[in-house]
């Protein structure tokens, strides 16, 4: 279990925290959770695929490999992708409640943790933002909010019908064809296939948009394939 606290620049005046990416950072995953407020930014780059969780809500995810505990994206210390998920640049932090109010906590078992002759400070030394902990508040920011839309959004594109089972094949040769089964997309057709009605109330929710870039991405498969071939030699 996390032994997380409440960050605060007195307690934690010292804490710093390793940069770059990596498999002893918990980056090595063939899928990362995707939020809508990084659609736009994410699409460029990655296939968008969605779950449902327990609740019933859905969890949009970026499928960054084929294979469990690949991550195509990593070179090195290096993510190579126009995008960087939210998840994944929210290092150490999180957001915990007090009472009803969002409040910054940082998990301090978390591998990013560093001595504190190493790694980048999290706080200056008057104390304000240092830009590590800036990058990862803005991350946590999409996923605060984007948890928050997709409540609002989980409605509509059921109510819809938008977001289906789907069984993608993905040929990475001719002889290896990856499967993903157990995934819900948003399929162009599905959207070509709504009435006036429906658009405008997709766009004004303001969920057409994201709903247009999902079923773009699906054309990353190939470029993600290339990836895997790449690897292969």
């Amino acid at each position: 279990m996390a032994r997380t606290a409440r960050l605060d620049n007195v307690t934690h005046a010292d804490l710093r925290v390793a940069s770059g990416f990596g498999t002893a950072y918990g980056d090595a995953v063939n899928q990362m959770p995707l939020f809508l407020p990084e659609f736009a930014a994410a699409q460029r780059d990655y296939p968008i695929l969605f779950q449902r969780e327990a609740d019933g809500l859905l969890q949009a995810h970026a499928i960054l490999g084929f294979d469990r505990d690949e991550n195509l994206f990593l070179d090195g210390a290096r993510w190579s992708a126009r995008h960087i998920p939210a998840w994944a640049r929210r290092g150490p932090f999180l957001i915990g409640l007090t009472g009803d109010e969002p409040v910054l906590h940082v998990d301090l078992d978390h591998p990013r943790i560093a001595d504190p002759a190493e790694g980048q400070p999290v706080f200056l030394p008057h104390g304000g933002h240092a830009r590590v902990l800036e990058w990862a508040i803005q991350a946590l920011r999409e996923i605060h909010l984007g948890r928050e839309m997709m409540q609002a959004a989980t409605g509509i594109f059921d109510e819809l019908g938008l977001v289906e089972p789907v069984a993608l094949e993905v040929s990475i040769t001719d002889s290896d064809i990856v499967r993903f089964e157990d995934y819900l997309a948003i399929e162009p057709a599905r959207i070509d296939a709504l009435g006036g009605d429906a658009l405008a109330r997709l766009n004004g929710a303001g969920l057409l948009q994201p709903a247009v870039l999902a079923a773009a991405s699906l054309g990353n498969f190939g470029a993600l394939a290339a990836r895997k071939r790449a690897l292969l030699g």
